[in-house]
């Protein structure tokens, strides 16, 4: 039996879902900044590889030559020319992984060699679907294209949960997607990524939008990307962040981002995003008490039409 291989780089972790599904969200909330210009429009963007460090921004072409490239005229990258542009940036997370931003895998104006190509340099993938819609066949074919071993050790996100109104509509859906993609993720992550953005650190606020949860899992599949393994199904990541542990070397460095102010952004860098961090799952003192989900009474309603569903 072949043994895993161990990454003697960082783990490359993809953005990827169709346009609108909160692609762009996600990256600010991880990078706990704006990484690009408001007036950039990302479908008009290639692959964007975000790296750590402090690099001039720059294009790789197609026969495998670098061009500079300036953010506030990152429309004129020529698509059809460019395998993906990079970008450098000091952010926590990126001290565990690189991320690459890809754009919407369903935009008509796009031909989809511009993303197709880039998805042999992926470790892993957070894939975003929109919760009113989610995981639709377009979605399911594209994603018939990621190698296995890459599905095994990526995550479904059904983002703007909060979309979903009553309970029982976030069961059904969280219900239906799970049984449609079963063996095809690591695990499924329900959030709300503009409510993680706005929330503050340790508060009921940041659980309930299912960031907890999220950076838990993510946590897990970076760590298997880099010992070249896959992670067992997820699970255990919803347990892991309902009792107390001990923040990771992954998330760890996010929580200093918060008690320090940012560095002052240049005219062609990067924008911050004024709230919101991903931040390690909370450490609290023995004994202390967890403040209750606002919906934790209702779980024990919910059990049964769960069991129901699954079965049905």
């Amino acid at each position: 039996m072949t043994q895993p291989q161990t990454l003697d780089r960082k783990p490359r972790i993809a953005i990827m879902g169709e346009f609108s599904a909160g692609k762009s969200t996600l990256s600010n909330l991880l990078l706990g900044r704006r990484i690009l210009p408001e007036k950039v429009t990302a479908t008009r963007l290639p692959p964007v590889w975000i790296t750590e460090g402090d690099a001039a921004p720059s294009r790789k072409a197609l026969d495998g030559r670098r061009h500079p490239v300036s953010l506030q005229a990152l429309e004129a990258v020529p698509l059809e020319e460019t395998l993906y542009v990079q970008i450098s940036c000091e952010a926590p997370v990126l001290e565990a992984c690189d991320l690459i931003d890809f754009p919407g895998i369903s935009d008509p104006n796009m031909p989809p060699e511009v993303w197709e190509r880039m998805l042999a340099e992926v470790d892993c993938v957070l894939w975003c679907t929109h919760a009113t819609q989610a995981w639709r066949q377009s979605e399911a074919a594209a994603w018939g294209l990621v190698a296995e071993e890459v599905r095994q050790r990526s995550l479904l996100l059904i983002t703007r949960f909060d979309k979903l109104t009553t309970p029982l509509d976030k069961l059904r859906v969280q219900t239906r997607v799970t049984r449609e993609t079963e063996g095809q993720f690591a695990g499924v992550c329900p959030i709300s990524l503009t409510q993680a953005l706005a929330a503050e650190p340790d508060s009921p606020d940041w659980e309930t939008s299912g960031a907890q949860d999220f950076t838990a899992a993510l946590e897990a599949i970076v760590e298997a990307a880099q010992q070249g393994g896959t992670p067992p199904v997820l699970q255990a990541a919803a347990a892991a962040a309902a009792s107390p542990a001990p923040a990771s070397s992954f998330v760890a460095p996010l929580a200093a981002v918060l008690e320090q102010p940012q560095a002052p952004v240049q005219a062609d860098s990067l924008q911050e995003v004024p709230t919101g961090h991903v931040v390690p799952r909370r450490v609290r003192p023995q004994g202390a008490k967890r403040t209750p989900r606002p919906d934790a009474r209702r779980d024990s309603d919910l059990a049964s039409l769960r069991r129901e569903l699954l079965e049905s």
